[in-house]
């Protein structure tokens, strides 16, 4: 038992020494070394996290009750939850976990894409807000300077999270998140299509183009890629600068509003941009009508060999062929340093003006509380977890890339960059011109001055 409950303690240490791996300091990256393979472990021993799940879950109604007594009567809690494409089904999932603790919840759900979660918020900021809103962290940076989210700090479930996840929901010293898991985001590649023509992992935009040049000879398409989804060229954008701008400029989000910067100036921005062009010359003929699962499809098929994309990408590949074999590498950089990307997802926020405060708070320490309900949510969005002592069971054969990558400190945040460029009303439209510019309905110059255009509104 000490060695199955240890083995849970590593896996969350490694979750923490990931995060922390964002830095430079080698004491981050010893720990990253050293607990990497703890999570590996504790995958392949399914039987163990089983039992550790049922032990926690017999605790879960205990640890919900420390929270301040709601009483029996009936609460209904509203929720606007802003999914990513792996996340629906989950409120089915915590609905059900949150019943068994409290009977007399009501939990009222509404459910939107994470694409349409701002312009939810702006209606019902004017409104008043749903009692729970679901986002990704780095949403808290946009609405908890508005004064519209409560503060969680000393709840019983903020407890429960990592602290490096906490931290980058922590606003002015307050906590306005709870992170649930996370993802990462880079270049997923077929390993079997790797070995047959022995294409090397690609560290520099030169190794990248002879990548390129070796599948298009054999007749594989290098990139996968579904450009009728603005959220994708958006996201690939994103990924793209925080390599090759924000990492270099931590400050350039503030510099852009201060007229110091500018998109059209910058030769790194620009060279964002004309990545997307890269994969665009390398993709499918229509990836401007391809939807995501079909072009999930071509990729595990072996007509693809890599994917710019995200974890959400890895329910697609295992749902179309559990078996495939896949990896992951950072996207190259100009100058070969680029670090794999990791992104905070399901975050819990509460309204600052919910009537039912305490009923939230209760509700926010089931879920992170339920073993049960951690191990079926990571396992199905295939994700990463943020809650202390939970670890996935799923078979990620991307895992020993990111131990890698996590053993030399090559890790980074992604609200490195999306904490500094709002996505709502500013990415979202960069995107939009991006495709246009694709397209051939725009030039270069002037997608690039539409985003300097936006300057007012990019701020979070």
């Amino acid at each position: 038992m000490k060695k199955k409950v240890l083995s849970l303690i590593l896996c969350a240490t490694m979750m923490t020494g990931l995060l922390a791996g964002c830095g430079s300091g080698s004491t981050s990256e010893t720990t990253a070394t050293e607990t990497a393979t703890e999570e590996t472990t504790q995958a392949e021993s399914a039987e163990e996290t089983e039992e550790a799940s049922a032990e926690a879950t017999e605790e879960t109604t205990e640890a919900a009750s420390d929270v301040a007594d709601i009483g029996d009567e009936p609460i209904t809690i509203t929720i606007l939850a802003g999914q990513s494409t792996t996340d629906t089904g989950t409120e089915d999932m915590i609905t059900e976990a949150v019943a068994k603790v409290y009977p007399n919840i009501t939990l009222e759900w509404e459910c939107v894409s994470w694409n349409d979660l701002a312009p939810k918020m702006q209606q019902y900021m004017q409104s008043g807000l749903p009692d729970i809103i679901i986002g990704k962290g780095q949403d808290v940076a946009t609405y908890a300077p508005l004064g519209v989210l409560g503060d969680l700090t000393g709840t019983p479930a903020v407890d429960r999270v990592l602290e490096d996840a906490t931290a980058g929901v922590t606003v002015d010293g307050k906590v306005y998140g709870i992170v649930y898991n996370a993802l990462y985001q880079g270049v997923y590649y077929n390993r079997a299509l790797f070995e047959k023509y022995n294409v090397a992992i690609p560290t520099t935009q030169e190794e990248l183009q002879q990548a390129i040049d070796t599948f298009n000879e054999a007749g594989i398409t290098p990139f996968a890629s579904h450009f009728v989804d603005g959220w994708s060229i958006g996201n690939v954008t994103m990924q793209f600068a925080i390599n090759g701008v924000f990492n270099k400029y931590p400050t350039w989000g503030d510099d852009f509003r201060a007229g110091k910067v500018s998109f059209e100036s910058s030769e790194e921005y620009r060279k964002c941009y004309e990545y997307n062009k890269l994969i665009y010359d390398n993709t499918f003929e229509d990836t401007f009508s391809l939807e995501q699962t079909e072009c999930d499809a071509r990729m595990v098929n072996g007509e693809a060999a890599m994917k710019v994309s995200g974890a959400w990408s890895i329910q697609n590949f295992l749902d179309i062929d559990e078996s495939f074999d896949f990896g992951i590498f950072p996207f190259p950089n100009e100058t070969g340093d680029s670090k794999l990307i990791f992104e905070p997802n399901i975050t819990f926020m509460k309204s600052a003006n919910t009537e039912y405060s305490d009923a939230v708070d209760a509700i926010f320490n089931v879920i992170a509380n339920d073993a049960d309900l951690a191990v079926e949510i990571l396992d199905y969005t295939k994700t990463a977890s943020m809650i202390k002592d939970f670890a996935p069971t799923f078979n990620n054969p991307s895992q020993s890339d990111i131990e890698k990558y996590a053993s030399e400190g090559m890790i980074v945040d992604a609200n490195t960059g999306n904490t500094q460029l709002v996505w709502g009303g500013f990415q979202d439209e960069n995107a939009s011109d991006i495709a246009e510019w694709l397209l051939g309905n725009e030039t270069l110059d002037e997608a690039l001055q539409a985003a300097d255009a936006r300057r007012d509104i990019s701020k979070p």
